[in-house]
C-alpha cells in the first residue's frame, strides 16, 4: 500500500507545522505538565482529532490528549480487541525545541549536510552511515540552531495522518483503535497520571522509534543514583578546622566513575553508568547518575559498585556527609510483553507488509511503553523514522514516516482478523 501524493504531503506539512511548536520540558518540575507550553501542541492536536471526526478527543487535567476511533468492523465478526497508539509531544531539554526552522533537502545525494544557521553544525556522510539508506529521500533537518523534534513529532503526524487514511477508505477493517498524546516523556513522567481504564485497550504502540524498520520490544532497565555531600563553608581567610568542602570528595565520586562502562563506550546490551547532572559548592554538592542494564543482574552489580565507591569516598573524607539515594525509574519491558507475543508479531508482520525488512532490537533509552506494559498494557515501540535525537543534528527522511503511517494501517487490519 502506497499514499498517494496528496496524503503524503499533508503528513509533510503536519510534521513541519508541529515542530515549530516549542514543546521542551523541563527536569525538576513541580507541576505537570513540567512545561505549560507543551499544552500548546495538546489543544491544537484535540482540535484536529475532532476536526477529522474523533468526537470524543479531549485533554484531561493533566494534559493528556485522548481520542478513540471507533470499529469499522461487521457485528458477525464478533468483538475484537481494541489497539492504541501513541506518541509524545514534548522534546528534550538537553536542547532547545524554539524557533525551530526546518530545512528540506530534496533529493538527498549523499552530501554532508551543512547546516546554514550554525557552521559548525554538519550532518556527515562518514559520521552517520546510515544514510546510504537514504540516497534520493527528502530528509528534513534543523537548521543547526536547534533541535528538529522529530522526537517524537514524527510520531505524532504519523498517527494523525494514518487516521485520516482510515477514516477515507472505509473498506479497510478496523478494531476500536485508541490515541493518547501525552507530555513529558523526556524528563520520564511521560506515564505518571495516566490513566488506563480510560484508554481501555488491549494492545498499543508508541510511534517513538528510530531507524526504518526498527521494531523494539526490549528496553534498558533503569535506576537513578543520586549523591548528596554536605559540608560546611566559612570564609576562606578563617576556614583552618572549621571549612569542609563537599566538592572534593564529590571530585572523588567522579573520579571512582572514570574506568566504568558510560554511554559513549558501550553498544547493544551493554549497561552503564552515565554521571549527568551536577550541581556544587562548597557547603552542599549534588551528582546524578544513571544506572542503565538490560538484566536484573547487570543492575545489581552497578548498584553495589555505586554503594561500595560511597563507602570509600566516607572514608577518605569523614567530616562530610554523604547519601547516596537509588531509584528504580523504569523496569525492562520484554518480560511483560513476551506474556502475549501477538503484541510484537503483529507488529513485526505489519512492518513486513509495508514491503520492509523489520529490525527487532531493544532500545538502548527508555518509552512510554516500558512503563505502560509493567502497568499491564503491553506496549512494543515502532520506528517513527528519525535519527541523532536530542541533538540539534537531528533527522528524519519523508519517506520513513510514509512508510510508518503504512505501518499503522497494516496493524489496524492485521488486529481486525486477530
Amino acid at each position: 500500500m502506497l499514499l498517494n501524493a496528496e496524503v503524503r504531503n499533508r503528513l509533510f506539512e503536519r510534521f513541519l507545522r508541529y515542530v515549530k511548536i516549542d514543546t521542551q520540558s523541563v527536569e525538576g518540575a513541580e507541576c505537570y505538565p513540567s512545561t505549560e507550553k507543551q499544552k500548546d501542541l495538546l489543544r491544537l492536536l484535540v482540535d484536529e482529532l475532532k476536526a477529522l471526526g474523533l468526537t470524543d478527543a479531549d485533554m484531561d487535567e493533566h494534559g493528556y490528549v485522548f481520542a478513540t476511533l471507533p470499529s469499522n468492523l461487521p457485528e458477525e465478526m464478533g468483538v475484537k480487541p481494541a489497539i492504541g497508539f501513541l506518541a509524545h509531544v514534548d522534546t528534550s531539554p538537553e536542547v532547545s525545541g524554539a524557533d525551530v526552522k526546518p530545512i528540506i533537502w530534496h533529493k538527498y545525494d549523499g552530501r554532508d549536510m551543512n547546516l546554514p544557521g550554525d557552521p559548525t553544525q554538519i550532518i556527515t556522510w562518514d559520521g552517520n552511515p546510515v544514510l546510504k539508506r537514504y540516497i534520493d529521500n527528502t530528509i528534513i533537518t534543523s537548521d543547526g540552531t536547534t533541535l528538529l523534534g522529530a522526537d517524537d513529532k514524527a510520531g505524532i503526524a504519523e498517527i494523525m495522518t494514518a487516521l485520516e487514511v482510515l477514516l477515507a477508505n472505509p473498506q479497510i477493517p478496523h478494531p476500536t483503535i485508541r490515541i493518547g498524546f501525552t507530555p513529558d516523556e523526556e524528563v520520564g513522567s511521560g506515564t505518571k497520571h495516566f490513566d488506563l481504564n480510560r484508554f481501555d485497550c488491549n494492545a498499543a504502540y508508541t510511534m517513538d522509534g528510530g531507524e526504518i524498520g526498527e521494531v523494539e520490544d526490549e528496553t534498558f532497565a533503569a535506576w537513578l543514583a543520586t549523591f548528596e555531600i554536605n559540608g560546611a563553608n566559612v570564609h576562606p581567610g578563617y576556614a583552618k578546622n572549621k571549612m569542609v568542602n563537599s566538592i572534593r570528595p564529590m571530585a572523588a565520586i567522579i573520579e571512582g566513575l572514570a574506568d566504568q562502562p558510560a554511554p559513549e563506550t558501550t553498544e547493544g546490551r551493554e549497561g552503564y553508568l552515565h554521571p549527568y547532572g551536577l550541581t556544587a559548592d562548597v557547603a552542599k554538592s549534588t551528582l546524578k547518575v544513571l544506572i542503565r542494564g538490560f538484566t536484573d543482574e547487570d543492575i545489581e552489580m552497578r548498584k553495589t559498585f555505586l554503594l561500595s565507591l560511597c563507602d570509600r569516598v566516607k572514608q577518605r573524607f569523614p567530616k562530610v556527609t554523604i547519601n547516596l539515594t537509588l531509584v528504580e525509574q523504569y523496569k525492562n519491558m520484554k518480560a511483560y510483553l513476551d506474556r502475549d507475543p501477538r503484541v510484537t508479531e503483529f507488529a513485526l508482520e505489519a512492518v513486513r507488509r509495508a514491503g520492509i525488512e523489520p529490525i527487532q532490537k531493544a532500545i538502548r533509552g527508555g518509552t512510554d511503553g516500558s512503563r505502560l506494559s509493567e502497568k499491564g498494557l503491553p506496549t512494543p515501540n515502532i520506528f517513527a523514522g528519525g535519527h541523532n535525537f536530542h541533538s540539534k543534528l537531528e533527522f528524519v527522511p519523508l519517506e520513513s514516516m510514509v512508510k510508518a503511517v503504512e505501518v499503522i494501517v497494516h496493524l489496524a487490519k492485521i488486529w481486525a482478523s486477530a
